[in-house]
């Protein structure tokens, strides 16, 4: 049993609460994709908190106060990060007239007054120095102007800033949204009652961000497939010379110590047997598939190669749950995203239970066009792996709980 999904499992949730007539403040997670134009490219992130948002109108709260972030300014004004073109797309979604709010601080009176239904975007909480300082004055300010607040932003749930941690402290009820909940459920039937064998997919750059995430997840997985740049630090840990790859030398021995814990846990690991390299990524002349160990000087590894690919989706087909984070290579460029793909491929046709963690990771699947195939799409990187390694996220901790 994981007792910190047990405890966010815990928590209030909206359906437990009466909003009614009440001014109720959530906190979203707007931080959608955009292109260099600014349009949006993905809009799942506002379409996963419709939910919640609908749940308050259908039962007649006063007002609705939606919170969010977007990119990272720092601390102030910044035309490029700003929700206005968030709080257009949300209208269409919701059918409804949403008010923009430019400066919350001058328009406080006018939300915090009750007027049936009316739908507020503030804008961009970021731009607010005390947002990541989780600072108590702030805090309190966006709690004047609410009655109840609600968490659906499980994106940024791992943060203790202000308005996902903060507000909590000074609201009288504080709840989850239905999006928070949908998240640690999927995960708790994943993790907590999973039809077995497990395999962990991972990928990604670094084995340094998700380490502790390897050495944690030892203790509950059958299988762990490794992929992307991560899997040439454990290929450099078994000898191999990786030429121009991207890989850390500090974390050779910890590559080491993660294969060893793996064989006394009796987990299969499996990594590279064969890469795509080449002479170079933004111009590349040459790319070609060599075996893992057999890198020509003056290349780098940049996608797994077909062998692996063929390895990797044999251990997947034979697994009943499968959580996936983090691409097998540099799939963004179309010469090194077949890796990616097929993978995707092969997790979203197996008879699985199967979970997608991780902003990259979900859009691979998307451009994969596998979306529908999987059992969930998680809308938080960070705060999935947090969970996986058994962390409770500090968006939960000061919400109100469930009498026992």
């Amino acid at each position: 049993m994981n007792s910190n999904l047990t405890y966010m499992h815990g928590v209030k949730s909206l359906k437990d609460i009466d909003v009614s007539g009440k001014r109720v403040l959530i906190r979203v997670d707007f931080n959608v994709p955009v292109d260099s134009h600014g349009n949006i490219t993905d809009d799942r992130r506002i379409r996963s908190a419709l939910p919640t948002i609908d749940y308050c109108i259908d039962h007649n709260a006063c007002s609705i106060t939606l919170v969010s972030h977007f990119g990272s300014p720092k601390g102030k004004y910044d035309e490029k990060y700003s929700l206005k073109k968030v709080s257009k797309r949300l209208e269409r979604l919701l059918q409804k007239k949403v008010e923009f709010i430019s400066d919350f601080e001058s328009s406080k009176e006018e939300i915090a007054s009750c007027s049936l239904e009316r739908v507020f975007l503030l804008e961009n909480i970021r731009f607010y120095e005390g947002e990541k300082q989780n600072d108590p004055e702030l805090s309190k300010k966006l709690a004047s102007i609410c009655d109840i607040y609600v968490n659906d932003a499980f994106g940024t749930a791992h943060r203790k800033h202000a308005s996902t941690y903060g507000i909590a402290e000074c609201v009288p009820v504080k709840v989850a949204g239905f999006l928070m909940m949908k998240e640690i459920e999927a995960f708790s039937k994943a993790l907590e009652s999973p039809t077995r064998p497990i395999a962990l997919v991972i990928g990604g750059a670094k084995i340094s961000s998700k380490i502790t995430l390897l050495k944690a997840v030892l203790q509950k997985v059958d299988k762990l497939i490794i992929g992307g740049a991560m899997s040439n630090t454990f290929l450099k840990a078994l000898g191999y010379e990786m030429q121009g790859s991207l890989y850390e030398e500090n974390f050779v021995q910890t590559a080491l110590e993660v294969m060893d814990e793996a064989r006394q846990n009796h987990v299969k690991i499996y990594l590279p047997v064969d890469v795509v390299i080449t002479d170079s990524i933004d111009n590349p002349l040459n790319v070609k598939v060599v075996p893992a160990q057999d890198i020509a000087e003056g290349y780098q590894a940049v996608d797994i190669g077909p062998a692996s690919v063929k390895l990797f989706s044999e251990a997947i087909a034979l697994s009943n749950t499968i959580i996936w984070n983090g691409p097998m290579g540099i799939y963004e460029i179309d010469k090194f995203s077949k890796g990616t793909f097929k993978i995707a491929n092969a997790i979203a046709d197996c008879y699985a239970y199967t979970i997608v963690g991780g902003g990259d990771t979900a859009d691979a699947v998307d451009k994969a066009s596998e979306s529908e195939n999987f059992s969930f799409i998680s809308t938080g990187g960070g705060a999935s792996l947090e969970l996986l390694e058994g962390k409770i996220l500090p968006g939960f901790i000061n919400l109100d709980r469930k009498e026992r």
